[in-house]
């Protein structure tokens, strides 16, 4: 069964940013995420659906 969330390192590398880039995206709320106790995890439809949102909003510019 595949999983259907993703950590930060993982978002990280599926969106080719550091680390770090990630967290302070998710301190400004800036993407999609949810928390379990002090982990940060992200769904990957979400992410998926963030990323095509992203892409609109360039091409409506």
């Amino acid at each position: 069964m595949e999983r259907k969330t993703l950590t930060v390192q993982e978002v990280a590398e599926y969106l080719g940013v550091h680390r770090d880039t990630i967290y302070a995206m998710v301190r400004q709320k800036q993407i999609p995420h949810f928390r379990i106790r002090r982990r940060i995890l992200f769904s990957r439809e979400a992410i998926d659906a963030w990323i095509r949102e992203q892409e609109s909003t360039i091409v409506a510019m």
